[in-house]
């Protein structure tokens, strides 16, 4: 898969699930990340790249259409509100508790929150909807440069 870049001790996704059941070393971690490019026409493709993985490590529909929406949000705000050529997505499974990271390269004007926009207001509710579905989420700047990670927890 072009683009794609595995961190940490990664099997291939068929071979994830096998050594998963039989208790072998990534039995108690799976993950993925991947980079593109920071474009809104790359928000759809970061869904379907999260969606297939989660469906291959067999993670139950409900939990894959909130993942859907939280990384939904979370690259959209990467791409709007950050002057970054590429975004970084990474989804990591340990038990039953999914995380999602999306990692930015900097130059936002304000640190991502969730705030509470009126009912006139057209935009400002993502992180209101990632706060409601994650059970924690947070920001954490990279050492260095000026980018950050935006997590959440399903």
């Amino acid at each position: 898969m072009s683009g794609t870049a595995h961190s940490g001790e990664v099997a291939p996704s068929f071979e994830a699930l096998r050594l998963g059941h039989r208790g072998g070393p990534l039995a108690h971690c799976l993950q993925d990340a991947f980079h593109l490019p920071a474009l809104s026409t790359s928000v759809g493709e970061a869904r379907r790249r999260v969606l297939t993985r989660l469906r291959e490590w067999g993670v139950d529909q409900e939990t894959r259409e909130n993942a859907e929406l939280v990384v939904s949000e979370l690259f959209t705000n990467a791409v709007r509100h950050t002057t970054s050529e590429q975004v970084r997505c990474e989804v990591r499974l340990t038990g039953s508790r999914l995380r999602l990271e999306v990692a930015d390269q900097g130059c936002a004007r304000t640190v991502p929150r969730a705030r509470r926009p009126g009912a006139d207001q057209e935009g400002g509710r993502g992180l209101m909807l990632v706060e409601a579905l994650a059970t924690a989420w947070g920001v954490q700047p990279h050492d260095g440069d000026p980018g950050r990670t935006v997590w959440a927890l399903l």
